[in-house]
């Protein structure tokens, strides 16, 4: 009883910002900004008056840490993997190198602009995935500041309201066809709120196969998050010996092993046997939601803008760069295979 008492205040909190972050994005005529987007910055400016109130803290760590990772496994209930089927050999072509693009190119561009690599692989994973759900499954494995977080989400939000508005007009000046659209804004737009804004723009026929792609893109969220809690304990590892012999820097995988992504894996099983009925899935999925917007809500007010500021004009550099070249890459791609 004592634990329920010391998190509900701050669980509270973050349910009332998620509740208003909702009423906000829902009233904007043009769904351009994501519920989530909302609840990080205006946690963010309301740090300095939550920070000073008694008894908030513990209930926003639980709501950013555990909530979090709840939210990611109920978020496998929204996917199936007949869905890698219907979007057919093409679209996964894509995403392969879009994804090399984002990792490779953003490992790279963070070293040159000597960002720390925990920020960069934030950026390149709301990047090349989809933006602050892919963020927000990352950040616990390798052990990322709320600071580090809130920026990952803005340097890709910012980014995703222009193309929101530029890519229906590149498209209709390529004359692309619907299926060539959608594959390019469900590949190269990263959050799910702009990915519809895009690919409906465009045309309804667009609007379904991008929302279909950018779920499909979702699923790389698995191996990714393994691949960085490996990375991410091995350089600790590292730390420790103080030397980086190949020895001392071995890894117990059970030990570091994200068993909330096995349950994900678990969630998009039970989706796509259909064990779970459609109308329970679906609400689930957005429930979800909800809580992944209480959990980015929670790190905004975590984090103080001022710790924001120290990262500079570095990191949203690299966020536009490599948002650049995941658009690029995308068009080239489909270019090559036939799909424009």
């Amino acid at each position: 009883m004592n634990r329920l008492t010391s998190i509900l205040p701050g669980v509270l909190i973050s349910g009332l910002l998620a509740l208003l972050s909702y009423f906000i994005s829902e009233a904007l005529p043009v769904h351009l900004i994501s519920a989530g987007v909302f609840a990080l910055l205006i946690g963010m400016a309301l740090n300095p008056l939550v920070s000073s109130m008694s008894g908030t803290k513990e209930g926003l760590v639980f709501t950013s840490k555990k909530l979090l990772k709840f939210s990611i496994v109920l978020m496998g209930l929204g996917l199936s993997f007949s869905q890698i089927l219907s979007v057919g050999k093409f679209s996964l072509i894509v995403m392969t190198f879009t994804l090399i693009t984002a990792f490779g190119g953003g490992y790279l561009l963070g070293k040159a602009l000597g960002m720390d690599w925990k920020l960069s692989s934030l950026i390149s994973a709301g990047t090349g995935i989809c933006g602050g759900s892919a963020i927000a499954a990352i950040a616990p494995v390798i052990d990322a500041k709320d600071s580090d977080i809130a920026y990952g989400i803005s340097a890709t939000f910012i980014f995703d309201i222009i193309m929101v508005v530029l890519f229906p007009i590149m498209g209709s000046y390529f004359m692309m066809s619907d299926l060539g659209f959608g594959l390019w804004a469900g590949t190269a737009v990263n959050d799910t709120s702009s990915v519809v804004a895009a690919g409906y723009a465009f045309s309804d026929a667009a609007g379904q196969f991008a929302v279909i792609v950018k779920l499909t893109r979702t699923l790389s969220i698995v191996p990714i998050v393994l691949l960085f809690s490996y990375i991410n304990e091995r350089l600790e590892r590292k730390k420790q010996s103080g030397h980086s012999d190949s020895g001392a820097a071995k890894v117990d995988l059970r030990k570091i092993f994200p068993w909330f992504i096995l349950f994900f894996l678990l969630m998009v099983a039970l989706k796509s046997t259909g064990f779970i009925p459609e109308t329970i899935s679906t609400t689930l999925a957005s429930f979800s939601k909800f809580i992944m917007v209480m959990s980015l809500g929670a790190i905004g007010l975590k984090t103080n803008f001022s710790q924001v500021a120290k990262s500079g004009m570095k990191p949203m550099l690299h966020g536009f760069m490599i948002s650049t070249l995941v658009v690029v890459v995308s068009f080239m791609v489909q270019q090559f295979l036939g799909q424009i």
